[in-house]
């Protein structure tokens, strides 16, 4: 019988142990995979070297971690070892747990409510519905600012909250979400460069999928990626959830043209599979050649670089995709790493992410060039990878658009900032219903957006009551 207490969810662990013990537990965590056999493991070895900075104190004591399961398997395997390097050096015994993202919310949920469990918790887009329950880490971004300068505008907007002036999480990294194509297809309908505007989108779609049965595939489920997407469009036709101010803004004729729109784009060019995606829905489709373009980060090409090489040399990449309004993507994900207030290993949660924001170019790299830094100084030849892939792409500029992807890309509370209402919306997954519901023909679109705002100023009005929503 499979428990359904969330304490109990499967973690795959890891316990390193600080001192001079440390040299001889979990060698695994350093050593070459199967899954880095595509580019060698040589290639994963070349990346930029880890420097240690010693603690502000000495510590001591235990520290437990819990983190996402990585969409890039070398990653994990990476962190792993970075973490155990870390607690030799600086003296404490660290446990890391990785689980998959579907599950992270309710375990965090689970841990606050229990008052015990992890010191030290990622996840990867805004945790600020967990404020009340999390140290305010202003002072810690304080110091990262005056070590390195400015946060990323993106990563503090997803992880400060204005009405309370504290920071909520820790983002000290973020993944952009580019358009994901199958170049031989739209060279096909004559735009080898993949779509550049909605509308190119729907028109190009609908001819792919009448001439070939390939499928667009943008989520209209219960998952991150149907919420990324749904809000870009939002964006692009000039909605929001809220405006700059944080006030409810989504009842508006914009966001009826948008619902309106992806009506369109799902009944000319998706089908209803699309209604029951999980997060990797889209890029399992795409791998397997069953799908045209996605709205997603770069893990499903190189997934397909070591399983279909034919397939990713014809995947290309695309900015956000310009609407009536401008061209706006959300983010992909966002790192939001919290400290709940029972942790005994605050102190040294905190001085790991540092060090971990310090030796962020190693991240990015053993990422893949997934996950980019919130300081950008941290990784110097990020645009040199980018514009050269140290991983084999084909051609090696492929990922070059990212080297501006900040300036296309906001996160999940844009215009405002993502607040714990914002959270909520997300975690509820109130804004792909609202799509699904219309497209499906349930509802019209007005009536779907008018729903959908009924229950947004429900949630807004919930926290505004708590004092966290201005």
């Amino acid at each position: 019988m499979i428990s359904s207490n969330p304490l109990s969810a499967r973690l795959s662990r890891r316990r390193f142990v600080g001192g001079a013990a440390v040299a001889g537990l979990a060698l695994a965590a350093g050593c070459a995979h199967e899954d880095d056999d595509a580019f060698g493991a040589g290639v994963l070895a070349g990346g930029p070297a880890e420097q240690f900075t010693p603690p502000t104190a000495k510590l001591s004591g235990a520290l437990r971690i819990l983190a996402w399961s990585h969409f890039v398997p070398t990653y994990d395997r990476w962190f792993d070892g970075f973490v155990r390097r870390w607690a030799g050096q600086a003296g404490v015994d660290v446990t890391v747990d990785h689980i998959d993202l579907g599950q992270i919310t309710t375990r965090v949920a689970a841990e606050i409510y229990a008052g015990r469990g992890h010191d030290l918790i990622q996840y990867v887009a805004p945790l600020p519905q967990f404020e009340p329950a999390v140290l305010d880490l202003t002072d810690l971004v304080r110091e990262a600012n005056r070590r390195w300068g400015p946060q990323l505008e993106l990563c503090r907007r997803s992880s400060y909250n204005p009405a309370t002036n504290r920071y909520f999480a820790y983002a000290p990294g973020w993944v952009p979400d580019p358009g994901n194509y199958r170049r031989s297809m739209w060279s096909k309908i004559g735009l080898p460069g993949g779509p550049s505007s909605w509308d190119e989108l729907l028109r190009g779609g609908a001819e792919i999928r009448r001439a070939t049965g390939v499928q667009l595939g943008l989520g209209m489920s219960q998952e991150l990626d149907s919420n990324m997407v749904g809000r870009s469009l939002l964006w692009s036709f000039g909605s929001s959830i809220q405006d700059a101010e944080g006030r409810v803004t989504l009842d508006t004729p914009e966001a009826v043209a948008a619902v309106e729109f992806m009506t369109r784009l799902y009944r000319q060019a998706m089908t209803d599979e699309v209604f029951s995606w999980i997060p990797t829905s889209n890029n399992q489709g795409l791998v397997a050649g069953r799908l045209s373009y996605i709205s997603n980060s770069i893990s499903a090409w190189r997934t397909a670089q070591r399983s279909t090489p034919a397939i990713a040399a014809d995947i290309d990449f695309v900015p956000a995709l310009a609407g009536p309004a401008g061209a706006t993507a959300a983010h992909h994900l966002v790192h939001n790493w919290v400290i709940p207030k029972y942790a005994a290993g605050a102190a040294a949660g905190q001085e790991f992410l540092l060090h971990y924001t310090a030796n962020f170019a190693a991240a990015t790299y053993s990422s893949m060039l997934y996950d980019l830094c919130a300081w950008p100084g941290r990784t110097p030849e990020l645009a040199t990878w980018l514009r050269r892939d140290p991983f084999r792409a084909d051609p090696p500029g492929k990922l070059e658009l990212l080297v501006d992807a900040a300036r296309w890309s906001a996160d999940l509370g844009h215009p405002g900032t993502a607040n714990a209402a914002v959270g909520e919306v997300a975690s509820s997954f109130v804004i792909p219903d609202m799509f699904a519901r219309a497209a499906r023909g349930e509802v019209s679109a007005a009536v779907a957006v008018a729903d959908a705002a009924a229950q947004v100023r429900s949630i807004y009005g919930k926290w505004q009551a708590r004092g966290l929503v201005a």
